[in-house]
């Protein structure tokens, strides 16, 4: 692919773009990204604090550890965090830093301040509205569509910051996602100069590995990682699978470490690029070969993921899954139509996995969907695939990921509703 061709500034933009670094999970530090501009605006500790989120905010924060909070979980503490210690030029990062001084405000401010949350009841899937008051002065903090996509900062009534977060023309100069395709996204990894994409690629390689080590040697959430290993065997395979799923365990528990995202989520970052990291690794592949794996990686998963949305009943992680079986397949010279194969086959084993919130069990879905992944690279070996017409899948990989996509969209949207209904009786 030429430089000058649009696609490709497109693509090095996405990547530059989506593959930003974000310390715990996404939606509760959303949540306390957004209290702690609230806070900026205010000025002062506040008194009362209202938290209204959409549905899927809710389901995603119930029940995951906040970073720097002592173990603690929830809205509450998410939105304390950020009033009480949270950086908001950092964005998603907001809490990374913490001092006891500072974990102690927090403690403080859940004692004293009267905190009360709510659904929005709003059409927004993705929308966090935080709302503080002390000594007679209010202010409130608005994000919609993007974990860090803040449209409106308001105190004592006047507008401080606004932007129209209802239209897509003003949504930041975001790259046309609408853009990617298999095909394209097959030459631009062969083709990119390394330059225009090693930067993001290996910051994620760099933070991953590092969240991915932690979780195989400590003891994090449930150890699917290392569980993958003691009763699996230390296979290549196993081993790729582990990676993914120790890095979700420590994520998921409150591992203080950042993990570079995809499609606005840790996990999904984690499962598209430490499969291919750990292959690109154990069959010796330079640098340059693992980075054009990775970006191979991540636009799938970025591409399958855009036609879902960036919250719904579907687990994303399916999607960075699928991407790391056709980086998988990149990395060990898989032609174009090979890839879309593996993708194909991946798809009709994965697709359907359920969001019920980010959690401990978050990483064994991770496991189970890397596993089917690599499972469709084997079989590709064999000339062994799922066809178009079995069920929803299509021969065109096109027509299968926009089939997925529905499929997560609209037809899970009555499921997602149903989730959040059991999740909060």
């Amino acid at each position: 692919m030429e430089r000058s061709d649009k696609r490709y500034g497109t693509y090095v933009r996405i990547l530059e773009s989506e593959l930003v670094p974000a310390m715990g999970c996404t939606e509760p530090i959303a949540v306390a990204f957004c209290a702690a501009k609230a806070r900026e605006a205010l000025g002062m500790m506040p008194e009362k604090v209202d938290v209204k989120v959409s549905g899927n905010i809710i389901k995603n924060v119930k029940s995951v550890v906040v970073p720097n909070t002592g173990g603690l979980a929830g809205m509450e503490v998410a939105a304390a965090a950020g009033i009480a210690f949270g950086k908001a030029e950092k964005e998603l990062e907001c809490i990374a830093e913490a001092t006891e001084e500072d974990k102690e405000r927090m403690r403080q401010l859940l004692e004293d301040a009267a905190f009360t949350v709510a659904p929005t009841y709003g059409t927004e899937v993705l929308e966090i509205i935080i709302k503080l008051e002390a000594q007679g002065h209010t202010s409130m903090a608005r994000i919609v569509k993007r974990h860090a996509n803040v449209v409106c900062v308001e105190k004592d009534g006047k507008v401080l910051f606004e932007k129209n977060g209802d239209d897509d023309q003003a949504d930041d100069g975001k790259p046309d996602k609408s853009l990617l395709n298999i095909k394209d996204i097959y030459d631009f990894a062969k083709t990119c100069d390394i330059r225009d994409v090693q930067g993001p690629i290996l910051r994620q390689a760099a933070c991953n590995t590092a969240i991915s080590a932690e979780g195989l040697n400590g003891n994090w959430g449930a150890s699917v990682g290392k569980s993958v290993l003691e009763f699996k065997g230390d296979s290549l395979r196993n081993r790729a699978i582990a990676a993914a799923a120790a890095g979700s365990d420590a994520r998921m528990s409150g591992c203080e470490l950042p993990v570079v995202i995809v499609s606005g989520s840790g996990n999904q970052g984690i499962t598209a690029s430490m499969p291919v990291i750990t292959y690109a690794k154990a069959l010796g592949k330079s640098e340059e070969e693992m980075i054009r794996a990775m970006v191979m990686s991540d636009l799938t998963a970025l591409h399958q993921k855009a036609g879902i949305g960036p919250l719904s009943a579907f687990c994303g992680a399916m999607c960075a899954a699928s991407g790391a079986g056709a980086g998988i397949a990149f990395l060990q010279g898989a032609s174009e139509e090979e890839i879309e194969k593996v993708i194909i086959t991946s798809l009709g084993q994965i697709s359907g996995m359920i969001c019920d919130g980010a959690k401990a069990s978050c990483a064994a879905k991770i496991a189970a969907a890397v596993d089917c992944s690599i499972l469709s690279y084997e079989m590709l070996g064999k000339d062994r695939r799922l066809k178009g017409g079995d069920g929803i899948l299509n021969d065109d990989v096109e027509k299968c990921i926009d089939n997925v996509g529905r499929l997560g969209r609209i037809g899970m949207a009555e499921t997602d509703h149903v989730i959040q209904t059991i999740m909060t009786e």
